[in-house]
């Protein structure tokens, strides 16, 4: 018998309570509550930074271009396939041989002769739309990284 009312004492304070199911619940939902807006803003600045180096690459590519050919292309079509009239051509000059989407899934925008600089190339952030704070402000090839 001592050993049935063993494994009955034993079996009867097995397992948690409600009342410490809630508390652990409640805790966990603080933690949740003060960790994820902080993750979330990162994912924003960290699409951002993404971008900006993105831009750097497309720089790169679109210089050697300029050496090889004489001028930049008139499209970024041009860092993939020859344009015509582009007679020493040496391309790809993008690694997958595709021209990447910005990190929000948009097309980068490229003009040359640009505003800025010999050409602009810049996404327009989260948003789609020209100017924004945070994560929809614009990614250009003439800003810094601020």
């Amino acid at each position: 018998m001592n050993n049935e009312r063993k494994k009955r004492i034993l079996k009867s304070r097995a397992g948690f309570t409600l009342i410490e199911l809630m508390v652990v619940m409640i805790i966990l939902g603080l933690l949740a509550a003060l960790v994820v807006p902080k993750m979330f803003g990162k994912l924003g600045k960290a699409k951002t930074n993404s971008a900006y180096a993105q831009i750097e690459l497309f720089g790169t590519a679109l210089d050697s271009y300029r050496l090889d050919v004489g001028s930049y292309p008139s499209s970024l079509e041009g860092l993939v396939s020859k344009d015509s009239g582009a007679e020493d051509w040496s391309g790809p000059y993008l690694r997958k041989n595709e021209i990447p989407l910005d990190p929000w899934g948009n097309e980068y925008k490229y003009s040359m002769p640009g505003e800025h600089g010999d050409y602009d190339l810049y996404s327009l952030g989260a948003d789609n739309s020209e100017g924004g704070e945070g994560e929809n402000r614009d990614v250009a090839s003439w800003k810094g990284l601020n």
